[in-house]
């Protein structure tokens, strides 16, 4: 019975070095302190809202306040996809 051919393969050769570039880093020190405020303006919001019996923060929004705290923390967790 023949033989099968033997494989060679070829040696490694490790890539040349690379010269150490500067990495930037994004600095998302900021989205932490905003999303947490966000969410504290709007938990404020709804609360004064229903403590006040709807005539504070903004009398003319009526139940519309409610929306207003909501989007507050919408926001909040719109800011929260930056953070890495």
């Amino acid at each position: 019975m023949p033989k099968s051919r033997i494989r060679k393969k070829a040696d490694y050769t490790p890539p040349p070095a690379k010269q150490a570039t500067a990495v930037k880093l994004d600095n998302r020190s900021w989205v932490a302190p905003v999303m947490l405020a966000m969410f504290v303006i709007g938990l404020a919001w709804i609360v004064v809202f229903y403590v006040t019996d709807g005539s504070l923060p903004i009398d003319q929004f009526g139940n519309w306040n409610i929306v207003v705290g909501f989007g507050f923390i919408a926001a909040g967790f719109g800011v929260s996809t930056q953070w890495k």
